[in-house]
């Protein structure tokens, strides 16, 4: 099997730097089933190609298995699966870490690559494999394969002769192909464990958990074995503060210009414009996803974050950098662990209060204790309430009838039933209340989340 990195930065031969092999050499070295060896077939100012040749041991290679066909019919030695990213990280250890001594700068900075995969083992297709290389900023383009060009109405193999182009840092290249190439592959010659799960974690390190194919990588890289898959998932989440560690059942809504998530922040975000608010609590803040929209508002010179998860509340101090943001910028925002539930006077006096996807996570018979907390206690002047509507769950065709958009959801209200909760808490406290749409609105069932504006009755006058 056969790999092959170019690139036409300049010069181009310090490619030998930034993978620790010199263009001048033929390098062998052994790997668990046989020998990679590494040689430039050009080294130019102008343009350098390295390229990974991976001969197996057949013999080597089957040792101690006992299913005795692929003994002798398999296609390792030469599709590019998990055996290519073994000898992938046994070659190029120093290179995928980002280290390199003699240019540290050019280790660091993104440059112009070109990688070739000449027999890619893609159980799924080039569909498949542009859905995990596209995200990265990598242009995919290959051929696949006939099963024999002889009988073409046989159709297509698995393989693919694959070429990525791109301006990619090159320890990151070879940290895509590490994880993907066994991923695409499916299977792999060796037992996943959780030494596999935590590596996987570690290659993936600063993309895999911004990836919107994560899980499927996750699945496929740890060959659907259920209990690392989790494991990994939840790591993953916990990298990610715009992730809720229970995983949502379903992400998005059909038919919307725009991710719901990003259509509510927005929706939020012009309703405490219009409220003119500029002292702004963040209830149940989760991960910080709205709080780094708040941020980006001038207007808004306090914004206090509170949940009632430690760990959630560091995973938004990461999201939001409070470590390397300007001073004045630090000092605008508060990070406060506490219960919706419980009364806090110190949180009185502010603008606004916003619940934003939060009340259908409390058990209804506790809703009235966060409203006497929020309403009574707390009584800002405007609170933005925003909630699923469960009328529009029959859209989501991955949602079985009956079930909640996430696991943690303790109900899912109709319009109906929102807008008498809604109706009653701004009688009982003094508020008057209107009613926003969020999303593109069915006829029928209405938008898929649903906002409700509180007003105290005080600060209208």
């Amino acid at each position: 099997m056969l790999l092959m990195i170019s690139t036409t930065h300049q010069p181009a031969t310090e490619l030998g730097f930034l993978l620790h092999k010199h263009p001048d050499r033929v390098q062998s070295f052994p790997i668990s089933a046989g020998t990679a060896h590494v040689f430039y077939p050009r080294a130019t100012e102008r343009e350098c190609t390295a390229a990974l040749m991976i001969e197996l041991d057949p013999v080597a290679m089957v040792r101690d298995r006992r299913d005795e066909l692929t003994q002798y019919v398999n296609d390792r030695p030469y599709a590019a699966g998990s055996q290519l990213a073994v000898a992938l990280r046994a070659v190029f250890t120093t290179a995928m870490t980002g280290r390199c001594d003699a240019r540290p700068e050019l280790a660091a900075q993104a440059i112009p690559l070109t990688i070739r995969v000449p027999s890619l083992s893609a159980r799924a297709g080039l569909d498949v494999v542009k859905r995990l290389f596209e995200p990265l900023g990598w242009t995919v383009s290959g051929t696949v394969a006939p099963l024999d060009p002889e009988f073409p109405d046989w159709g297509e193999s698995r393989y693919i002769d694959l070429t990525l182009s791109g301006t990619v840092r090159l320890a990151d290249a070879l940290r895509h192909l590490y994880v993907l190439l066994p991923a695409l592959d499916g299977t792999k010659h060796y037992w996943v464990n959780q030494d596999e799960a935590d590596k996987l974690l570690r290659m993936g390190e600063g993309w895999l958990s911004e990836h919107p194919e994560r899980e499927l990588i996750a699945k496929r890289y740890l060959v659907h074995r259920r209990v690392y898959v989790n494991y990994a998932l939840e790591r993953l989440a916990e990298s990610d503060p715009d992730e809720v560690l229970a995983e949502p059942l379903v992400t998005e809504a059909p038919d919307q210009p725009q991710p719901l998530a990003v259509q509510r922040q927005g929706a939020v975000l012009a309703t405490l414009r219009g409220a003119g608010a500029r002292r702004v609590l963040d209830l149940g803040c989760g991960g910080g996803a709205l709080l780094k929209v708040l941020m980006s508002e001038p207007s808004f010179t306090e914004i206090v974050g509170l949940d009632v998860s430690a760990r959630v509340l560091d995973l938004a101090e990461r999201r939001l950098k409070l470590d390397r943001v300007p001073e004045h910028a630090r000092e605008r925002v508060t990070l406060r662990q506490s219960a919706l539930t419980y009364t806090d006077p110190s949180l009185s006096g502010y603008d606004a209060a916003v619940l934003m996807e939060v009340i259908e996570h409390i058990e209804e018979e506790r809703l009235p204790a966060m409203e006497h907390a929020v309403f009574s206690v707390a009584r800002p002047g405007t609170v933005v309430v925003t909630t699923p509507n469960s009328e529009y769950n029959v859209r989501f065709e991955t949602l079985a009838a009956g079930a909640f958009r996430h696991a943690d959801h303790r109900f899912e209200w109709t319009r109906e039933q929102f807008r008498s909760w809604a109706s009653a808490v701004a009688a009982r406290y003094g508020y008057a209340v209107r009613y926003l749409p969020v999303g593109v609105e069915d006829p029928d069932l209405g938008p898929p989340t649903q906002l409700a504006v509180f007003t105290a009755k005080e600060a209208a006058a």
